[in-house]
C-alpha cells in the first residue's frame, strides 16, 4: 500500500479511493458488525410475529419462555454489534481525517511549490471541515451496506409471507433511491459552493480586522466594509440555498419512506383480511413496516453524504494536486546575514533596489499598501523567484538557487496576519521549545501585560485563532514569536497596527534593542518604528525614491511628513 506521504492523489475521487483503500480492514469489520446490528433489528419484528403465531397455536409456557430467551439474544446482539461497530468506524474516521488535515496543512506550508489562489482562512477551512467531511466516507459505506442488508432481509421475510409484500419493498426502495440520487447531486454542488463562499468570507473578515487601523489611515475602511458585506451576503444566500435544498431532500425522503411503510402495512392488512396471511405474519409485516423506515431513512441519506464527501475531497484536491510552479534550489546561504533586493519587478514593484547590511535595522515606508504586500510576498517566498524580474539575495546567494528550508532557517518574514494556534502563550511564542530568548521576546513585544494578567503566566491557555485574545494581543503574540525565533534576518510587516501609540513606542524601542547586531527589515508606516530604524527607505509608486533617517526625512521631505504623521 502506498503511504499517505508519498502518494499524490490527482482528484477528489482519488482522495476518496485512497481513504477507502487505507481503511479496508476497519470498514470490513465495521460492515460485519453494523450488518449484524441491522439483521438483529430486522429479526426482532420477525421473531415477534413467529412468537405470536406459535403462542396462539400451542399455548405453551415452554414455547413462550424459549421465545423470550430468543428475544433477549437478539437484543444483546443488537446492542453489542452497534457499540463495537460504531467504535471501529469512528476511530477509523477520526484517524483518516487527521491524516488529511496534516497533508493539507503541509501543502499550505510550501507556497513556493504550490500555485493555489487560496487565502490562509480558506486553507484552514479545507484542512478542518473538508478533511472531516471527506473522512465521513469511511462510515458512509458500511452504513450503506448494513442498511441494504436490513432492507433485503425485510423484503425476503415479507416475500416468504406473500410475494407481493416482498416485491413492494424492493420496488419501493429502488424508486426512493432513484428520486433521492438525483436530488443529492444538487446538494453536492450547492455544498461545494457554500464551503468556498464561507471560507472566502472568513478570510476577508480576518484581513479586515487585522488591517483596520491602516484602512482608517487612508480612508479605505468604508470600502472594505462594503466589500466584506458583499462577500458575507453571498455566503449567507448560498447557506440558505443549501439549507433549503437539504430540507427538501430530508422532507422528500421522509415522505417517501412513510408512503412505503404505509403501503406495506395496508397491503398486509388487506392480505390478512382476505385470509392469505395469518395473524403472526400480519404482526411481522406491521412491525417490519415500522422498522424499515429507519434503515430506509439511513439508506436514503447516504447519497447526500457521498456527494458532500466528494465536494470536500474536490476542495482538498485543489490544494494537494496543484502543479509545482517552480523547482527550489538545493544550496544553502553563505555565511553572512545581509539581504539584497536587486531590480525586483513584481506586481506594483518597479525595479526596487536596496541592501540591508548584516546587523542593520532598516525600515521601509511604503506609500501604497499594495507595494508593501508585494515586497513582503517576494521576501516570504510566496512568489517563486521565476515569477518576478530581478534578484533577491540572502547571504550573497540568489533565492532561486537556495533550498526553501535553508532560506527559512536564515530568513524569517513575519506576516501582519500571523496565525494564532490553540495551546498556550508559551507554545505560540516558542512552538519548538528551543528558543533561549522567550522572556526577552515577551518584553520587547510588550506582551508582558497579557502574561501578568493571568495566574498561569506563559502557560495561560489560548483558544484556536486566539479567540480569547484581543486584536492587539494577538498581534503582539505573533511579534513575540518572530522575535523569539532569533533568526539572522528578520522581516516584519506592519507589526504594530493594532496597538495604541504608547505601546507602539515601547515596542519600537524593544525591537530595536533586542535585534541590535541582527539584520532587521520592517515594512511599516509607524512613526515609532521608522524613528527606531538606522535608516528609512521610501517606497513610492513601486520604486525607492528616498533614503535617510526618519528625522532627516521629516525635515526635508514634505510628502513623507504628510504620509507618516497624519
Amino acid at each position: 500500500m502506498t503511504s499517505p506521504d508519498t502518494q499524490r492523489p490527482r482528484a477528489g475521487s482519488d482522495i476518496l479511493r485512497t481513504a477507502l483503500r487505507r481503511n479496508v480492514g476497519a470498514m470490513a469489520w465495521g460492515t460485519v458488525l453494523m450488518g449484524l446490528y441491522q439483521a438483529g433489528e430486522t429479526a426482532f419484528p420477525i421473531a415477534l410475529g413467529l412468537i405470536v403465531e406459535h403462542t396462539m397455536r400451542h399455548r405453551s409456557l415452554g414455547v413462550l419462555g424459549l421465545s423470550v430467551a430468543a428475544l433477549a439474544v437478539i437484543i444483546t446482539t443488537v446492542s453489542l454489534s452497534w457499540r463495537f461497530g460504531m467504535r471501529i468506524l469512528q476511530k477509523a474516521n477520526t484517524t483518516e481525517a487527521h491524516r488529511w488535515r496534516v497533508r493539507v496543512a503541509g501543502a499550505g506550508l510550501q507556497p513556493v511549490a504550490r500555485d493555489v489562489d487560496l487565502k490562509s482562512g480558506e486553507v484552514l477551512t479545507i484542512a478542518t471541515e473538508d478533511a472531516d467531511q471527506t473522512a465521513d466516507i469511511i462510515e458512509v459505506v458500511p452504513l450503506l451496506i448494513s442498511s441494504l442488508v436490513a432492507v433485503l432481509i425485510a423484503a425476503v421475510a415479507l416475500g416468504l409471507a406473500d410475494l407481493r409484500l416482498g416485491l413492494l419493498v424492493i420496488v419501493g426502495t429502488v424508486g426512493i433511491l432513484s428520486v433521492l440520487s438525483v436530488m443529492s447531486r444538487r446538494i453536492g454542488s450547492s455544498t461545494r459552493e457554500q464551503q468556498a463562499r464561507v471560507a472566502r468570507a472568513g478570510a476577508k473578515v480576518a484581513d479586515l480586522i487585522i488591517g483596520l487601523r491602516p484602512l482608517h489611515g487612508f480612508g479605505g475602511n468604508h470600502a472594505a466594509f462594503r466589500s466584506y458585506r458583499r462577500v458575507s451576503t453571498d455566503a449567507k444566500q448560498q447557506s440558505v440555498t443549501v439549507a433549503r435544498v437539504g430540507g427538501v431532500y430530508a422532507g422528500t425522503a421522509l415522505a417517501l419512506n412513510a408512503v412505503l411503510a404505509a403501503a406495506v402495512t395496508l397491503t398486509a392488512g388487506w392480505l390478512a383480511f382476505e385470509g392469505r396471511i395469518n395473524i403472526g405474519e400480519l404482526v411481522m409485516a406491521v412491525g417490519l413496516a415500522q422498522f424499515i423506515m429507519e434503515p430506509l431513512k439511513l439508506f436514503s441519506e447516504m447519497p447526500k453524504y457521498v456527494m458532500i464527501a466528494r465536494a470536500s475531497a474536490e476542495r482538498m484536491a485543489s490544494v494537494l494536486t496543484a502543479p509545482p510552479v517552480t523547482t527550489p534550489g538545493r544550496e544553502r546561504p553563505a555565511e553572512g546575514a545581509d539581504l539584497e533586493v536587486d531590480c525586483v519587478r513584481h506586481g506594483t514593484l518597479r525595479k526596487v533596489r536596496f541592501r540591508v547590511s548584516a546587523g542593520e535595522f532598516v525600515a521601509v515606508a511604503a506609500y501604497q499598501p499594495r507595494a508593501a504586500a508585494d515586497l513582503a510576498a517576494v521576501l516570504a517566498l510566496n512568489v517563486p523567484p521565476d515569477a518576478y524580474e530581478g534578484t533577491v539575495r540572502v547571504g550573497g546567494r540568489d533565492l532561486a538557487d537556495l533550498a526553501v528550508e535553508a532560506v527559512r532557517e536564515r530568513l524569517l518574514v513575519n506576516p501582519y496576519d500571523g496565525e494564532i494556534f490553540a495551546g498556550t502563550l508559551r507554545s505560540n511564542i516558542d512552538p519548538t521549545g528551543t528558543s533561549r530568548i522567550v522572556p526577552e521576546a515577551v518584553e520587547a513585544s510588550m506582551l508582558t501585560d497579557v502574561v501578568a494578567l493571568h495566574r498561569e503566566g506563559l502557560d495561560h491557555a489560548v483558544r484556536d485563532r486566539g479567540a480569547n485574545l484581543s486584536g492587539g494581543q494577538r498581534q503582539r503574540l505573533s511579534l513575540a514569536r518572530a522575535l523569539a525565533a532569533d533568526t539572522d534576518v528578520l522581516v516584519l510587516r506592519d507589526p504594530t497596527t493594532a496597538v495604541d501609540a504608547v505601546t507602539e513606542q515601547l515596542i519600537a524601542r524593544g525591537v530595536a534593542e533586542l535585534r541590535r547586531g541582527r539584520t532587521t527589515l520592517v515594512i511599516t508606516s509607524s512613526p515609532a518604528l521608522l524613528d527606531a530604524a538606522d535608516r528609512v527607505l521610501v517606497l513610492d509608486d513601486g520604486v525607492v525614491t528616498a533614503e535617510d533617517t526618519h528625522r532627516g526625512l521629516l525635515a526635508t521631505d514634505e510628502q513623507y511628513r504628510l504620509a507618516v504623521t497624519r
